[in-house]
């Protein structure tokens, strides 16, 4: 039997030597300048435990750069794709580690309607809107509300959304908060606030390899296990149809443990050959819920990093890099290639707002958007 080893059971260990010494582990908060973007200056934030885990965040885009932990040989490595460097975020964006919004995933043809009235978004991806459309969330420079360390570090940050953003209604102010506690759970919440009904879907757009970002073996040969009895299925513009499949017996079973590469080049599964891969949204058994559950498990045999996605949110959208194609040079001046990461994006479904049967997206004065997610951190042994 695998023996799993958290990171609160050995923090918990390193805690009872440092108060046996008289000293205590907290987890810290730090800044840094890091260039900057639209003429604002762009700060990196850093939250970082004692037991080795730690994020970087950066104002531009509220975008998770990078997130950092031991493996099983002890060694520390980023587990996250992405840039160095804040100038290509800007240059050559393409959702690493980004705060998405105002909606997260597609929305049909960039269209919807709230009370009778419709609205258009920009087109960003061939007929749809995608990840907000136009100058979304990620593009945008966030302010710092607060930071504080302790037993959990945090970093909250802010930004002002008008109305007519992007095409979508109603004034928003939005909050993302980061958090860090000693036991290597990085929280993030999304909130927001409107004047007019509107409709948000906000999540994180991190791609992992839990190997270390770049290592030569990809993410294909990790396990994934996704709690979801159904699937949501899609057309050839990566829309969903607005069916709940059963999982059952093929390529998007992974209610127990498996291999990620096994089913990726099935080319009998029209589903895998619509997405170039797994680019497709589970339904959780678990549902809406009002605090965070688990979404989604990843493990690589190799370093025995182990992921753990929890959130409040209906769906995750399971995400196997298929548009890296050798064109994005990230950290370390690593060729991102197709099946180098991973993205595991908790969310409500995709075109919710033009899916009558799906959980609704809308949010209305009074009534504020709330999410919250967990990237839990752990060592299998």
């Amino acid at each position: 039997m695998r023996k799993v080893v958290d990171l609160k059971t050995a923090l918990s260990c390193a805690l009872a030597i440092a108060m046996a010494s008289g000293s205590a582990l907290a987890a810290d908060v730090s800044r840094a300048p890091a260039g900057t973007a639209d003429g604002a200056a762009i700060e990196t934030i850093t939250l970082k435990n004692g037991a080795g885990v730690s994020a970087k965040i950066l104002t531009y885009g509220a975008t998770l750069q990078s997130l950092s932990g031991p493996g099983k040989d002890g060694q520390i490595a980023d587990v996250l794709l992405g840039y160095d460097d804040l100038k290509d975020y800007v240059d050559h964006p393409n959702f690493f580690g980004v705060t998405v919004g105002r909606y997260a995933n597609r929305i049909a043809g960039g269209k919807f309607s709230i009370d009778g009235k419709s609205y258009q978004l920009p087109l960003n991806d061939k007929v749809n809107s995608l990840h907000g459309g136009g100058k979304g969330f990620d593009k945008q420079v966030w302010k710092v509300v607060s930071l504080k360390s302790g037993s959990k570090a945090s970093l909250v940050l802010g930004l002002t959304s008008p109305d007519g953003d992007s095409g979508y209604p109603g004034k928003l102010d939005v909050t993302v908060t980061y958090t860090l506690d000693e036991a290597g759970n990085l929280g993030i919440a999304f909130d927001a606030k409107t004047d007019k009904p509107t409709i948000i879907n906000m999540t994180n757009h991190a791609i992992f390899n839990l190997q270390g970002e770049g290592s030569a073996d990809g993410a294909m040969g990790h396990l994934l296990t996704i709690p979801a009895k159904a699937y949501t299925p899609v057309d050839a513009n990566l829309i969903p149809t607005g069916e709940l499949k059963p999982v059952e017996g093929g390529v998007f079973d992974f209610r127990s443990a498996r291999r990620v590469a096994d089913g990726l080049r099935d080319g009998r599964d029209a589903q895998i050959i619509a997405g170039r891969g797994y680019d497709h949204n589970w339904a959780l058994d678990k549902g809406a819920t009002k605090t965070p559950q688990l979404a989604a498990r990843l493990e690589d045999p190799v370093s025995g990093r182990v992921l753990e996605v929890l959130t409040t949110e209906p769906g995750v959208q399971f995400y196997t890099g298929n548009f890296l194609d050798g064109t994005f040079i990230g950290k370390g001046s690593h060729v991102y290639r197709m099946g180098d990461g991973i993205a595991l994006e908790p969310q409500k479904f995709p075109d919710s707002p033009n899916k009558p049967n799906f959980l609704s997206a809308r949010v209305d004065p009074g009534k504020p958007y709330h999410h919250e997610m967990v990237y839990r951190l752990s060592v299998a042994r």
